[in-house]
């Protein structure tokens, strides 16, 4: 959570602009924040946004950075990085699992249609 200096507490999923994204390959607009806001909700029950305490840096592309900020409608780098790492750590690995249990349901399963 992010103090103001009015000391209000805003919690990290509404710290997120409003700007809607474009999906190019469809040609429909779609709203961002409402996925971030899941996410960074999920993250905070999961107590994944505790104290602040560690830092991390690095070198990234800044063509990088200004199109992630621009899809997500996210204004700073630090939310930017804290979006992207929420959504790695609740990455729920359905596309994996998905592909390891194909074929073993029984082929005889009567499933009621």
């Amino acid at each position: 959570m992010k103090k103001t200096p009015t000391e209000k507490v805003i919690p990290a999923a509404r710290r997120v602009a409003a700007k809607p994204a474009r999906k190019a390959h469809a040609g429909e607009f779609v709203t961002v924040k409402t996925r971030i806001s899941a996410v960074m909700q999920a993250a905070e029950h999961s107590g994944l946004l505790g104290e602040k305490s560690k830092r991390i840096g690095g070198r990234i592309s800044s063509a990088l950075v200004e199109q992630a900020k621009k899809h997500t409608g996210i204004e700073t780098d630090t939310d930017l990085i804290e979006f992207a790492l929420a959504s790695v750590a609740l990455e729920d690995k359905f596309a994996e699992t998905f592909r390891k249990t194909r074929g073993t349901v029984d082929p005889t399963l009567k499933l009621g249609f």
